[in-house]
C-alpha cells in the first residue's frame, strides 16, 4: 500500500501548488491520478485475497451527495449538464482519495508518516507565502501574471483561500503539541511547523480566515479544558499562538489592521455579499427539491441578481446556501448527514483524548473541519479543489479508528506522533 500512500500525498501537494487546482488542466491531473491509484489498488486487491475492504462511515453520505448530481445529469434536472459533470468529476476524485486513504492508512505508523508529511508541507507552503508577501511583484510564484486580477497569497490567487488551506493544516501540528504527543527532542520542530502556518494565516489578512482560526482555538482549548488535559501542554500551544502574533506584529501588522478597517477595495463589498446570499436563497426557493444543478450557480444567478455591479457571480460566498441552491433539500440533507457523522464519530474518538494516538487524529480532523465550516459562511473554499480535498481528508481524520491490535492497525507501545518506526 505504500505506493498508494505516496500517491495520495503527491496528489494533495500537487493540488495546492497548482494554484489550488482551480484550472481545468490541474483538475484533469487530479482525476487521472486518483483513477490510476484506484486501478492499482483494485489490481492489488485481486492478487492479494487476504486484504480486507474497509468502508469509512462518512463515505455513505458523501456517495449519496454524488448520487444527487448523477440524478441531475441523467434526468436533465440541471441548468447545465456540462458544469454538473465537471463538479461530479471533482466529487468522485475526492471520494476516491478518501476511500483509498481508508484502505492504505491502517496502522499507527502510516498515520504518523502522514501527519509529518502534512506538517512539513504546510511549513513549506507557508514559507513560500511569507516570502511572496515580503517580495511580491504582482505575479504568482513571481513569474505568472494574473489575467483576472486577485489578491494572491502563496500558491492561491485569493488570499482567503490560502487562509482556508492554513486552517486545515494548523491543527495537524498544533493538536499533537498540546496533547503532549511529541517527543521532547522534536518539540521545537513541531512548534515551528505550527508557528509558520499561523504567521502566514495572519499575514494573509483574511478576515474570514482569522475569525475562523480564532473559533478553532476556542473549540480546541475548550475541549482540552473539558477533558482536563495537562496544563503544561496547553501552555506550549498557547505560546506558539502568542509567538505567531508577535511575529506578525514585527513583520507587518499595518496591513492586517487596514484589512479589518475595510481599506482594501478589491474584495466583494459587504452589501454585495448580503445581496448575493439573499438572491441565492431565492434561487433555492424556486428550485427546492433538487436545485438548479451542481455547479450551475454562475449561469442561473444573473436573473436573480438584485445588486448588479457588472461582475460575474460564480459563487455565493456562502457554501451552505450555494449547496441548497444547486442541489435542493435532497442535497442539503446529504450534507447534514455527512456533518452529523463526522461530528458524532469524532466526539466518540475524543473519549480517550490524551491517552491514545487515535485521539490526536480525531481532534486534529475535528478542529480542521470546524475552521473550514465557519469560513464557509462567508466564502467558497469548498469550491477550491485543493481545499475541498484537504477538507474531506480532514473529515476522514476526524472519524478514523485505530484498533489496538489486529491486521488493521496494531498500536505501538509509544503513542507519540514521531516514535521511531
Amino acid at each position: 500500500m505504500k505506493p498508494i500512500r505516496v500517491g495520495i500525498c503527491c496528489l494533495l501537494a500537487f493540488a495546492v501548488l497548482s494554484f489550488g487546482a482551480v484550472e481545468e488542466w490541474s483538475q484533469a491531473v487530479l482525476a487521472v491520478g486518483a483513477s490510476l491509484l484506484l486501478v492499482f489498488w483494485a489490481i492489488r486487491l485481486y492478487y492479494r485475497k487476504a486484504d480486507q475492504l474497509y468502508i469509512p462511515p462518512e463515505i455513505f453520505p458523501f456517495a449519496a451527495f454524488a448520487l444527487v448530481a448523477v440524478l441531475q445529469v441523467v434526468f436533465h434536472r440541471t441548468a447545465s449538464r456540462y458544469f454538473t459533470r465537471i463538479e461530479l468529476q471533482l466529487l468522485l476524485t475526492y471520494l476516491i482519495v478518501v476511500f483509498l486513504m481508508s484502505q492504505a492508512y491502517s496502522r499507527t505508523k502510516h498515520w504518523r508518516g502522514y501527519l509529518w508529511f502534512l506538517m512539513s508541507f504546510g511549513f513549506f507552503v507557508s514559507i513560500l507565502a511569507i516570502l511572496q508577501y515580503l517580495t511580491f511583484n504582482g505575479k504568482l510564484y513571481w513569474v505568472r501574471a494574473m489575467q483576472n486580477g486577485g489578491i494572491p497569497f502563496g500558491p492561491y490567487v485569493n488570499r482567503n483561500h490560502f487562509a482556508g488551506f492554513a486552517e486545515l493544516i494548523i491543527p495537524v501540528a498544533l493538536v499533537p503539541l498540546v496533547l503532549g504527543k511529541v517527543r521532547r527532542e522534536h518539540l521545537f520542530l513541531a512548534a515551528l511547523f505550527a508557528l509558520l502556518p499561523i504567521v502566514a494565516l495572519l499575514l494573509s489578512a483574511s478576515r474570514g480566515g482569522i475569525v475562523s482560526f480564532a473559533v478553532q482555538m476556542l473549540i480546541l482549548f475548550s475541549l482540552l479544558l473539558i477533558r482536563r488535559v495537562r496544563s503544561r501542554h496547553m501552555i506550549a500551544g498557547g505560546l506558539v499562538v502568542l509567538c505567531a502574533m508577535m511575529a506578525v506584529s514585527w513583520i507587518g501588522v499595518q496591513q492586517v489592521l487596514e484589512r479589518f478597517s475595510g481599506m482594501q477595495t478589491t474584495d466583494v463589498t459587504g452589501s454585495k455579499r448580503a445581496a448575493m446570499r439573499e438572491d441565492t436563497w431565492r434561487i433555492f426557493l424556486d428550485h427546492p427539491l433538487l436545485g438548479t444543478g451542481l455547479g450551475t450557480l454562475e449561469i442561473v444567478f444573473p436573473p436573480y441578481d438584485s445588486l448588479y455591479d457588472g461582475k460575474v457571480v460564480n459563487h455565493a460566498h456562502n457554501d451552505y446556501l450555494e449547496a441548497l441552491a444547486e442541489t435542493g433539500v435532497v442535497g442539503g440533507l446529504c450534507c447534514a448527514w455527512f456533518l452529523v457523522v463526522v461530528l458524532l464519530y469524532s466526539l466518540k474518538g475524543l473519549a480517550a483524548m490524551g491517552s491514545s494516538f487515535g485521539s490526536v487524529l480525531n481532534l486534529s480532523g475535528l478542529i480542521a473541519c470546524s475552521g473550514m465550516l465557519v469560513h464557509s459562511l462567508v466564502d467558497f473554499n469548498l469550491h477550491i479543489p485543493a481545499n475541498a480535498m484537504l477538507f474531506f481528508v480532514s473529515a476522514h481524520l476526524a472519524v478514523v479508528r485505530i484498533e489496538p491490535s489486529g491486521p488493521r492497525g496494531r498500536e505501538n507501545h509509544s503513542h507519540e506522533v514521531d516514535s521511531k518506526q
